[in-house]
């Protein structure tokens, strides 16, 4: 300091002041920043150390099971700073009520009362989007904040959680405890995905009540094979690995409308706990690259469902037995452009997608068609579709499992007159339990052997391989709370289905008569026309012709006019010699004759010579001959014959 003060003696004293302040500024600031940036990289490495933080993304289960498990904190409820809602429903289907929602009085007492045919409405007080939330869980603080990704469309939420940790312990306990309450409050509901064809993926489309596997009433020893076989196939991943076979397998089902196809699926997701992905083949813009792009992003463990797989590659609005899935001819031209609707799905890009190299392993294949005749054998060969199970019309037997599963009953021998005693139906072991306290509509249960004789007479009443499965759930559904009155009146309903059948039959018979009979009078129509056309230009151009040869004609004898004309015609008397022979026509008795033995040359060439005999006129005005013509006589014929010059 001392020699920096010599060298700014010279400089003046009050310079060297200020030149002292400005270095001692300077150094300050150097500090101070000096410290900032030790501070900034001490904390930046505080973080990186003990602060963890963990993104999840709407497309992907952990946000389901985070959002869940959020709902029941009781800080979540109590946030500062929220959004008033009544959707309250998640994707998952779960209800998401929070600790702040906004409960009625009379609510407790009355929760399912039905207002204006709809529940009644709860008030959710949920946290806002782009806020930060602070919940304590297992001795740390936890910074949660939900975002949009895409603010523009709507959708694409995000959450993030932040907490001071030294390792992702904590991170890891809490996504498992949030799938485990998940998993429990979701255990009684199937989920299922439906095929985006416009982007390529899957989008959930909702959460649905699981369905008891003994509500489904099929064939003795079906239903037990076909569930046997799919747990089998479950746990048989390594035995197909180490035979190197594919790890897939195909079902099949076919038969009738209405005999339990799609409610055997929806049963058997529910019972293995798998989601249901469903595919439309013949959906607006499928494609076999689309498909292919589906088929590779199908979980390992779910089930794919193909509905009417004979009609992928039709427009067809008719599953009977004469339809062959083809648009008939009479709306053939209306419909050709509602089925260019840019579908190129093919038959080898289905086949390719189902086994091909790209093909999901590990999924369960359901099919499901009214026709197995109209599907090609490679689509329906072993190794694409390894069970065929058939579904017919309802037997005697499926009768009366269906009335048994519809009434419940209670054991012979034991009475309880109060519902909350009452033993609980079989067919209902794996639903939920119902949330109300007291039943909407009330059953009787009857005892076990009242119920097994009215299943009996119930299915002595129903013919055989005659009504669907769907028909038998229609009339039970009618007659729910009246088991006795549906037993003693389901001889007349079988009369009045059958009276329904044959007069839709009727109906469809006139209907397919009226509209052959109008295809064949169109179709005669359109002969008749295209017979007339055919003439009128079959005539049209015979006239054409006609005036052809006149003009033809005309212009000859122009030609021939023009050669008998002569520059020197003032002299033509004495430079040529013509012969003029006149000829006295006969008397009108020969001309007569003459005109009756030439009528048919004359009426063969009458159209030609009305035409021509004003250019005659013209000719014979107009040439230069010298012709000899006898005033005398008004019926005489001249020619006139010119000689070589």
């Amino acid at each position: 300091m001392d020699a920096l003060k010599s060298m700014l003696s010279p400089l003046g004293v009050g310079s060297a002041n200020a030149i002292q302040d400005t270095l001692k500024l300077v150094v300050i600031g150097g500090t101070v920043e000096t410290a900032r940036r030790a501070s900034a990289g001490a904390w930046h490495t505080f973080l990186d150390s003990f602060f963890l933080t963990a993104h999840f993304s709407q497309e992907d289960y952990p946000y389901d099971w985070l959002m869940h498990w959020l709902s029941k904190q009781p800080a979540w409820g109590r946030s500062r700073e929220f959004e008033i809602t009544t959707r309250t429903v998640g994707r998952n289907g779960l209800t998401q009520s929070t600790t702040g929602d906004l409960d009625e009085e009379d609510e407790e007492e009355d929760e399912d009362a039905l207002v204006h045919g709809r529940r009644k409405r709860k008030v959710a007080f949920m946290p806002s989007i782009d806020t930060t939330h602070t919940i304590y869980y297992r001795g740390h603080w936890l910074r949660i904040t939900r975002t949009k990704r895409y603010p523009d469309y709507g959708h694409g939420s995000a959450l993030k959680i932040s907490v001071i940790a030294r390792n992702n312990d904590i991170l890891k306990k809490l996504v498992l405890e949030a799938k485990r309450e998940y998993e429990k409050d979701a255990e009684h509901r199937v989920h299922i995905f439906m095929a985006d064809t416009t982007y390529g993926c899957w989008r959930w489309n909702g959460a649905r009540q699981k369905r008891p596997m003994s509500s489904i009433v099929l064939q003795p020893g079906v239903k037990d094979m076909l569930l046997a076989d799919c747990k089998d196939f479950l746990c048989s991943e390594d035995w197909y690995a180490e035979r190197g076979i594919p790890f897939r397998r195909g079902y099949l089902l076919h038969g009738v409308p209405g005999s339990g196809k799609t409610s055997l699926i929806h049963s058997l997701a529910g019972e293995l706990g798998l989601d249901i992905y469903v595919v439309s083949l013949s959906s607006k813009g499928m494609s076999d690259n689309t498909l292919t792009t589906l088929m590779g992003h199908v979980p390992s463990r779910c089930i794919l469902l193909l509905e009417d797989l004979d009609a992928a590659f039709t427009r067809s609005v008719s599953r009977d037995a004469s339809s062959t899935g083809a648009p008939t001819a009479s709306n053939t031209n209306s419909t050709t452009t509602e089925t260019n609707d840019g579908s190129t799905l093919s038959l080898s890009g289905l086949l390719n997608s189902l086994d091909g190299v790209a093909a999901a392993e590990g999924r369960l294949l359901f099919a499901t068609t009214n026709h197995i005749e109209r599907l090609d054998p490679a689509l329906s060969r072993p190794g694409r579709m390894d069970v065929w199970v058939n579904f017919t019309h309802a037997t005697k037997w499926q009768a009366e499992g269906i009335f048994k599963c519809f009434f419940p009953s209670k054991p012979a021998g034991v009475a309880t007159a109060s519902p909350s005693e009452e033993d609980v139906d079989t067919s209902q072991k794996n639903l939920p339990l119902p949330k109300r306290k007291t039943p909407s509509h009330t059953i009787p249960v009857l005892d076990e052997t009242e119920i097994s004789e009215l299943a009996k007479r119930f299915a002595d009443s129903i013919p055989e391989n005659e009504l669907s499965v769907a028909a038998l759930q229609g009339y039970l559904l009618k007659n729910k709370v009246r088991p006795r009155e549906c037993v003693d009146e389901v001889a007349q309903w079988v009369v009045e289905e059958r009276e329904t059948r044959e007069k839709l039959k009727k109906e469809k018979a006139e209907r397919e008569a009226k509209e052959k009979k109008e295809a064949e009078e169109k179709e005669r129509k359109e002969k008749e026309e295209k017979v007339a056309k055919e003439q009128e230009e079959k005539d049209a151009k015979e006239k054409t012709e006609r005036k052809e040869r006149a003009k033809t004609k005309k212009a000859h004898r122009g030609e021939t006019a023009l050669k008998l004309e002569s520059p020197t015609t003032s002299t033509t008397s004495l430079t040529t010699t013509e012969t003029v022979v006149v000829l006295s026509t006969a008397e009108s008795s020969s001309s007569e004759s003459d005109s009756s033995n030439g009528g048919i040359e004359a009426d063969t060439e009458e159209s030609i010579t009305s035409e021509e005999e004003p250019d005659k006129a013209a000719d014979s005005a107009e040439s230069g001959d010298s012709a000899v013509k006898d005033s005398n006589h008004s019926k005489e014929k001249w020619v006139a014959v010119k000689a070589d010059s």
